[in-house]
This record gives structure tokens, sequence and C-alpha cells, in this order.
């Protein structure tokens, strides 16, 4: 009886990754059909434990474009899909997903997100963006504007002081009663 190694999936468009968690596999075999039937097998440890997938693909592959690189502790195959769409899941199988396959979150992204990624590449770093008028919150006031905004600041500050001094007033005649009463 085989076992099921941790195997990760994400997708872009136009491919599939498929990273199986195995360290240390030997005698690998991998097998991709363009109906999209996928397997793999190798043995794992001292004792040489078997495992195996096997499973259909959403839809079918391009084998020829398709790579896969054996590693120390994983083994990932980059699998080219037959037409650039986006699917719904991995499987064609529908229904809940084998307990060891789960998504590769490090490498997923959202179809969404697919075409504006491209142009996360892009280099700004020779761009001087202090000359671009954006309209940003440090831009500086016409002189008029700025001279209104000083006058409204100065009504407001001379309304205030005038405030201040009746309350002033009011406490000290408060203060006044209450000594004459005492």
């Amino acid at each position: 009886m085989s076992r099921h190694p941790t195997t990760k999936w994400a997708q872009r468009s136009d491919k599939v990754y498929i990273t199986i968690e195995l360290p240390d596999a030997k005698d690998v075999k991998l097998n991709l059909q363009p109906d999209g039937h996928f397997y793999f097998s190798a043995a794992s440890g001292a004792d040489n434990v078997p495992y195996e997938i096997d499973f259909e693909l959403f839809d079918k592959v391009n084998v020829e474009e398709s790579k896969a690189s054996v590693g120390l502790r994983t083994i990932c195959y980059l699998v080219k899909k037959a037409e650039k769409k986006w699917w719904s899941r991995l499987l064609k199988k529908e229904g809940k997903p084998p307990v060891f396959l789960k998504v590769d979150w490090d490498k997923w992204i959202d179809e969404d997100d697919d075409t504006e990624n491209r142009f996360g590449d892009m280099d700004f770093g020779d761009m001087d963006f202090s000359n671009l008028d954006m309209g940003g919150a440090d831009d500086e006031l016409d002189d008029a504007a700025a001279d209104a905004i000083d006058k409204e600041g100065d009504d407001e500050m001379e309304e205030s002081k005038a405030e201040g001094s009746k309350a002033e007033e009011a406490l000290a005649a408060a203060t006044s009663e209450s000594e004459a009463k005492a």
C-alpha cells in the first residue's frame, strides 16, 4: 500500500505549479499525459516507503512545455496548460479534494491579480516624483488664499481673547462676592 505525500498547487492563467514534499526521494517516476492524467511515484526514508499520486487534472495540458525538477526535499512540476484560462480547481473530479492536496499560498495569485502583477516588476528607482503636480497636502497656497486664511485665523484669535477676558471678569466677580459673604 502506497502513501500520499503532501502536495501543494497554485496556478496562473497559463500554468499550474505542483510541488510534492518528499525529502530524500528515490526512484522518482513522473508521468503527465496530454489529457491531464498525472502520475507520480517514489520511495523515501531508510525503509524505502513507497509514495504515489495518481489523479486527473482539471483540463488538458501541454506535455512538451511542462517541466519537472527533483530536489532534495521537493519535486516541483511546472505544468503548462493547453489553453490559457483559469481552472476552478486542480482536479477534474468535483467535490472535496484529497487531504494530502493543499493550496500553495506562497505561489498563489488570484485571477484578478494576474494581469496587475505584470507591472509589478517595473523599476521606478530613477524617477523623480517631486516634480509631479499630484495635488498633495503640502502644496503651497497662492498669496490671496494664504492671506485669507491668515485673516480668518487672526479674527478667531481676537474673538477668543475677548471671550477669555469676559470669563476672567466673571470669575473675579464671583470670587469677590464669596469673599464679601465670608
